[in-house]
Parts: C-alpha cells; structure tokens; sequence
C-alpha cells in the first residue's frame, strides 16, 4: 500500500484524440463526433474508471496545426460543439465525475461565463469547474472586432513584445476570473427564501453589487444566478512558463503543467508556489496536474507502432507542448507515481486516439494504479470540489455583512 495519498486522474477530451490523424483510427467513430452520444459515452467510460474530472477542449477559431494562425488543412478535424454545452448535455447521465470545460477569457464577458458555470453546477448538482484560457489568434479577434493583435508566431513569444502582449492578456484573464468569483458570492447561500405564505421569494439584503473597477473590465452585479452548490466551482489553467504560473497561482484552484521530465515538474511547481505565496494565498489549497499525451497498448511495441502507423497517416511525427508516452499501462502507471514525487498531485491524460486509448486508461492503468494503492476503489464525495478535498468556500459578502474580513 503507497505512503503517499492517492493520486488524482483526469483526461482531456478532445475530438477523436489528441493526435491530428486520431480520426482515421478504428473506433474513431468521426461520424458521431458533432452528437450528445458521443461525449456522453466518453464521459459514462471515465466515470467508470472513477476519474475526477474530464476536460473538454473549445476554442473560438477552426482547429489547426499552425500554433498561431489557421491552416487550410482538410485532412484533419475541423469543427467542434461547445464546451460548456456539451458539458450540461453530459451531466445529468452521470453521477460523481467532474465536468471541466474550457472557456476563451479574451473574448467572452465574465457575466456570461459566471452565470453559464454556475448553471452547470446546479445541472451537475455540484461538480463543474471551468478551464481559462487566453487567445492572441488574429483570426479569432477578427470574429468580434473589438480589438486587433499583431502576428503573434511562435518565434516571437519570448520576445519583449511578446511577452508583454501574452502577459496583458493573462493579466484579463485574472481580472476575468475575479469577477466570475465576485459574481457567484453575489448571492448569499440563503438569498432564496421562497415562502409561499409571505409571498417572499428572496431576500434583497442578501444579493450584493460586486462593483468591480478593473483595467480590462467593469461589472456592477449581482448574478442572476443563485450561488453554485459548490460556492465556487473549480477554477484551472494551463500554465506553460512564468508568466502562466502568475495566473495559476494567484487565480486557479488546479494548474496544469507540461513538464518532460522530473526536474522540469519541480521548477514549475517551485515557480507556481512561489506565485501563490506571492499572490497571498500560500495556505490555500492547490492542486497542479501533469499533463501527459498518452498511448497505450498491452505491449509496448505495439503502442508505438500504433503512433507510427498515425504519424505516417499525418506525413509528420505527432509532437506536442506535453510529454508523448508511448507504452503499457504498467509502464505509465511507473512514470506517474515517479513524477509525483515532484510535487504533482494529479495527472491530466490526453488520449493519444480517444476509440484506443480512453479504454487503456480506465481499464489498464486505473487497475494497475490500485493495485500499488495509489488510486480510489469507489467515488468519496458527490462534488468536484468533494473529490479534490477542497472545503466549500464561505460567501465573502455574507462574512462583509456579518461583520468579518471579506475573503479574497
């Protein structure tokens, strides 16, 4: 039996799978990709492997192999459904799992997005979450012509034009984030009274203006959505550098990472503590996930054959920000619980092929992780926040009213 706690297992959903050829495997199901079957089978299969969480990709733009700009590819998927729709789509099929869906900060009002997370936790009594994210794509600006960038590629990323530009558009992001936190305290946990007998149903002293006066947004409030079940649904991010660990650090209640070894895991965690001591909030709990692109097989030879055989379907070798593994679910199963000793708590699986590889997690690795004594036999909690051992939050405005200090 592992000293350690267990550890926590998510996988990123995304199309057929991570890999541009994955569509073209057996069991790919393309067809179905744009139906609420599809994503519910998906989900029901990582719920049965007790998993926290899944994430579900979403972008404002077409998908591409460029990193910055779009391509004209059409041998690849292109087009997708939205993630917090898919995600409220899925919910009531399932049970304990929790539903992250990922959302563009840059381009979509924190208003919308408050009240669109809060109403996927109540539709999942209690276990959403969401996952910010920022765009500097041209092309995706020019959908709402508010705002024009410069060709951002990725030679230009660490340059002092480049950086400043990513870091303005993560700085929004924390602005864009406190605000959804303001919004879902706005209403107090017993705003609602819903006495037929008084004719009240809610008590006005008990929802809040959040009079939010920021560089990049304004919002008055309150909701109009009552507070989440959870208080405050989970909040993660993709944090690649140091300019991303700001924003995990001083926003997220998960980051993810993408280390390729064990020392960069360490650097990245150190740098995201840092930015969370940095950011006041060093007691506060926070998870950090290695993020992994993963293909599996029973023999290992076969699960890198399995990665040749859909390189050559894509003329190029698959490459990703995340470590590529290739392997057993022993082999991975190995790699995770030496990794953690980094400081990760978790781990966020890309499925290499969704149809292959989503199996191999919830039947092959998530056995052989219990078998060590380092994965859950059955779900603890029925919220997100349950599974991750993370306290409902009290309301900050209900503490102000009260008479104590507001909570950041």
């Amino acid at each position: 039996m592992s000293a350690s706690p267990p550890l926590h297992l998510a996988v990123a959903l995304d199309g057929t799978g991570w890999h541009p050829a994955a569509w073209r495997e057996p069991g790919a199901r393309p067809h179905d990709l744009l139906t609420a079957g599809y994503w519910a089978g998906l989900v029901t299969e990582a719920e049965r492997g007790l998993l926290d969480f899944v994430t579900f990709e979403d972008g404002l733009g077409l998908q591409s192999s460029h990193p910055t700009e779009p391509d004209g590819r059409t041998d690849q998927v292109r087009g997708r459904l939205d993630a917090v729709l898919i995600a409220a789509r899925v919910a009531p099929l399932t049970h304990h799992i929790g539903l992250i869906p990922a959302v563009v900060a840059t381009h979509t009002e924190p208003f919308h997005i408050s009240k669109a997370i809060a109403t996927l936790d109540y539709v999942s009594t209690g276990r959403a979450g969401l996952r910010v994210q920022v765009s500097a794509r041209r092309n995706e600006a020019a959908h709402f012509g508010r705002r024009t960038f410069p060709r951002l590629g990725a030679e230009d990323r660490d340059t002092p034009a480049g950086r400043a530009l990513i870091g303005e558009l993560l700085e929004e992001a924390a602005d864009h984030v406190e605000v959804v936190r303001r919004l879902w305290d706005s209403w107090e946990d017993d705003a609602e009274i819903r006495d037929v007998a008084t004719g009240r149903f809610i008590d006005r002293d008990k929802l809040h203006h959040i009079d939010f006066e920021g560089r990049h947004f304004s919002v008055k409030g309150p909701s109009i959505t009552p507070r989440p079940p959870q208080g405050q649904p989970v909040v993660s991010a993709l944090a690649h550098h140091g300019l991303s660990w700001q924003l995990v650090g001083g926003s997220a209640d998960i980051g993810y990472i993408t280390p390729h070894d064990t020392d960069q895991a360490r650097a990245a965690v150190a740098g995201i503590r840092a930015a969370r001591a940095a950011a006041g909030r060093a007691e506060e709990p926070l998870h950090i996930f290695g993020d992994l692109v993963v293909f599996l097989d029973d023999d290992p030879a076969a699960a890198k054959d399995r990665k040749t055989r859909l390189d050559d379907l894509a003329e190029h070798p698959y490459d990703s920000d995340a470590e590529v593994f290739t392997g057993t679910p022993a082999q991975l199963a190995d790699l995770l619980l030496e990794r953690r000793r980094a400081g990760l708590s978790g781990f966020r699986l890309r499925p290499g092929a969704i149809g292959h590889d989503l199996e191999h997690i919830t039947r092959g690795l998530v056995p052989e992780l219990q078998r060590r004594g380092a994965f859950r036999r059955a779900y603890e909690a029925d919220t997100l926040r349950g599974l991750l051992g993370l306290d409902r939050p009290a309301n900050r405005y209900a503490a102000v009213r009260a008479g104590g200090a507001p909570r950041p």
